[in-house]
């Protein structure tokens, strides 16, 4: 009550002028609780790992496409770690490793959800702001504190963390294994322990906000797939980050306290002795770590396919088609992320009978994806289109995201499974499928968003560029990697050269690595366009630039805390009312039956 209290005082003050001026610089940038302000946080934070992430793996793809070059200068950037201008194979896998956890957590997770959480959720439901603004501050400062520790692992001597992004046991879990087992591992837990309090703070606020701050006539069932979309996605992350935590917890524990959740009978080779643990089971952390890991691929993918749904139908100028079939196919995508962890284990040893389970819940998944491109395509037939950045790169979403899935009805079979098990396919897929196509998502969202977010535009033109470039690059480096899985080549390892059947892809590596440099450079053009717009874009002069009906474009171009200077708007239509009647669009907040026209 306390909260609706100051919101109204907010109110007045609001009504009696705006009041910025209040604010400091450190109350308004820093440790600001409005949401607005949280989200563009989010962003930039996840735009700062997404440019890191993506350096270490072009590290690690020059080893690969030329594992007999040395290149002096990279001995200046990374030292004793790749002495001579070779990289060293502990760093490699520390690379690898990095890489993987950076992209996955911290830009897809934290800078796809926390970003587009923050600025929709209040915005298009109609509410001031969170819940709870305070526990939404604290979700975005935990994630800054995983950051921090995240990165001083990579200064300690010994190393960042090299045991893989899902850090099986035991190499994960005893400190002899490598280098990379030692400290950096320590750091590189407690960084994703942190990380995982930030999303559960998170996602209680965006769960509660949805639920209970809607304005009037914002029913359920007229709420924008957008929310939708990220109100499954708390849903998953609150089910499914506890079990990862609990994970990391008795893995913390097995490396410094001496019990034996996932060890025993190890003998350390390095230093010739026996272990004492044992009773452990390495499978245990299997079990724990999948049971966040694949509810978490749709975590990932959620928040994307939510915003290219309305990206398309505002840009196809054309109501959604199948709005309750879009509704009900991400319901049966979150109840299925939670009955398919185990096809990440066919060759784990398995029962067989209980995987052939795992199989047909996991074919089953691609119904309600299937459901979802049929609406998407739906939607744009004979639509009206208009090719913004922000369409081309919902397009673009649909099309990685049904040539990624196709090659997920593979792997989803377990008996084909034991050959394409930790090949290159396997890459192929999940980087197309979840990397690629969610970037492509984040992006649409950018670049339809920013105006709101800073009052400004994006230039077209690099977004065109950034596109078709990318666009291209993403299917020049993973389609290319479905083959040399299909031969069998195993990922992870650090020089094929040696190997008499893989020595013939080493001019396609080449290949796929120069083609990786070009893509993380053009990345550089998107940093510049996002950094540039903020301060000098095209200032924005209609507050609904794209002839929107969603409710965050009926707020003041420049809003404050609080969004809406008056009243919040009553909403009386779903918000896909586009091209009905020879109206263009009508907006939410329009009653119906009033003279449409009139609206305008």
């Amino acid at each position: 009550m306390s909260h609706e209290v100051a919101l109204n005082m907010h109110d007045v003050a609001h009504e009696g002028g705006h009041h910025h001026h209040e604010e400091s610089f450190v109350s308004k940038y820093i440790f600001s609780m409005d949401h607005k302000m949280i989200s563009k946080q989010f962003i930039i934070t996840g735009i700062v790992w997404a440019i890191i992430g993506g350096l270490f793996s072009v590290l690690f793809r020059l080893q690969l496409g030329f594992p007999d070059t040395s290149f002096p200068w990279l001995e200046d950037i990374l030292g004793k770690w790749a002495e001579g201008g070779k990289i060293k194979q502990e760093f490699y896998y520390a690379l690898v490793t990095m890489h993987g956890t950076v992209l996955v957590f911290f830009v897809l997770t934290a800078g796809l959800s926390g970003t587009f959480s923050n600025l929709l959720i209040p915005l298009q439901v109609g509410a001031r702001d969170m819940a709870s603004p305070l526990m939404n501050m604290l979700s975005y400062w935990f994630f800054f504190a995983a950051s921090i520790v995240m990165i001083s692992s990579l200064f300690v001597q010994t190393g960042p963390f090299s045991g893989g992004w899902t850090a099986y046991p035991p190499l994960s879990a005893v400190h002899e294994m490598s280098p990379g087992s030692k400290h950096g591992a320590d750091l590189w837990m407690v960084s994703l322990a942190l990380f995982v309090v930030s999303q559960l703070l998170a996602g209680v606020n965006y769960v509660v906000t949805v639920l209970n701050l809607r304005t009037k006539g914002m029913s359920m069932a007229r709420m924008p797939l957008t929310i939708w979309a990220l109100f499954f996605t708390a849903v998953l992350g609150l089910l499914s980050f506890p079990v990862l935590l609990s994970g990391f917890i008795l893995l913390i524990f097995d490396r410094n306290i001496g019990t034996s959740f996932y060890l025993s009978d190890i003998f350390v080779q390095a230093t010739q002795e026996i272990l004492p643990n044992e009773g452990g089971s390495a499978i245990l952390y299997q079990h724990l770590f999948w049971f966040l890991g694949h509810p978490e691929v749709y975590i990932i993918l959620l928040p994307a396919m939510g915003m290219s749904s309305e990206i398309i139908s505002t840009n196809a100028r054309k109501p959604i088609f199948g709005y309750m079939a879009m509704i009900m196919s991400m319901f049966a995508i979150v109840v299925l992320a939670f009955l398919v962890w185990a096809h990440h284990m066919f060759v784990s040893g398995l029962n067989p009978f209980l995987g052939s389970f795992f199989v047909l819940l996991t074919l089953l998944i691609a119904v309600p994806s299937a459901i979802k491109v049929f609406n998407w395509l739906t939607t744009i037939w004979r639509g009206n289109i208009r090719f913004t950045p922000a369409m081309l790169f919902a397009l673009g979403f649909v099309s990685l995201f049904i040539s990624g899935g196709l090659t997920g009805i593979f792997l989803g079979n377990s008996a084909l499974d034991i050959h394409l098990h930790d090949t290159y396919f396997v890459i192929a897929h999940f980087h197309i499928v979840m990397g690629v196509a969610s970037f492509f998502g984040m992006f649409a969202g950018i670049y339809h968003w920013f105006p709101k977010m800073f009052g400004r535009f994006m230039n077209p033109t690099l977004g065109y560029i950034h596109f078709w470039g990318t666009i291209v690059c993403a299917y020049l480096i993973f389609w290319p990697m479905h083959y040399e899985g299909l031969a069998g080549m195993p990922r992870r390892y650090y020089d094929y050269s040696q190997w008499a059947s893989f020595k013939q892809f080493g001019s396609l590596n080449q290949f796929i690595t120069i083609v990786s440099i070009v893509s993380f450079f053009l990345q550089f053009l998107f940093v510049f366009n996002f950094f540039h717009s903020m301060f000098k874009g095209r200032k924005l002069t209609n507050p609904n630039p794209w002839n929107s009906n969603t409710l965050e474009w009926t707020t003041p171009i420049d809003c404050g805390h609080g969004n809406w200077p008056g009243e919040i708007p009553e909403v009386h239509r779903w918000a896909y009312d586009y091209g009905k009647d020879g109206v263009d669009f009508i907006p939410q907040n329009v009653p119906v039956g009033e003279n449409e026209s009139e609206a305008h």
